[in-house]
């Protein structure tokens, strides 16, 4: 089965300090060729946070090209940009489970592609569950 995941579902993977039983689950779901749907501004979210690993010396630049070079074979279906008509459905479900705008998105793409989400932010879950959105 195809899931929804958020950058906190996703960064573990390349940070052995917080990998977890469920983070190691979904990862081998992923190798196994299960799809993962992300919208546009996930890759950033991504590189963002290795960046600032890498600044901070949490991780090696050839971690990060390698963790970039795994996220490259695996089945990511990126969606495109939001369009503008999509902006007030991001906005209310934002303002109305207190989300950021970015989490909004990855709740929106759960509801629109009828799929699971993974992701350990508890506000996220949280209004996913409120939304009717099944979790991982």
């Amino acid at each position: 089965m195809s899931f929804v995941a958020d950058a906190s579902a996703s960064l573990p993977w390349a940070f052995e300090d917080e990998a977890t039983p469920w983070s190691e689950s979904l990862l081998n779901r992923v190798q196994a060729g299960e799809e993962i749907f992300v919208p546009s501004h996930w890759p950033l979210e991504i590189v963002n946070t290795l960046l600032m690993a890498r600044r901070r010396g949490r991780i090696t630049a050839t971690q990060v090209q390698e963790f970039i070079q795994d996220l490259n074979s695996f089945p990511l279906k990126i969606h495109p940009p939001n369009a503008p008509v999509q902006w007030p459905a991001i906005l209310a479900i934002a303002d109305q489970h207190r989300l950021t705008a970015y989490d909004a998105a990855y709740l929106i793409l759960a509801k629109q592609v009828n799929l699971p989400l993974a992701t350990l932010d508890k506000d996220l879950a949280a209004a996913a569950k409120a939304e009717g959105v099944q979790l991982l």
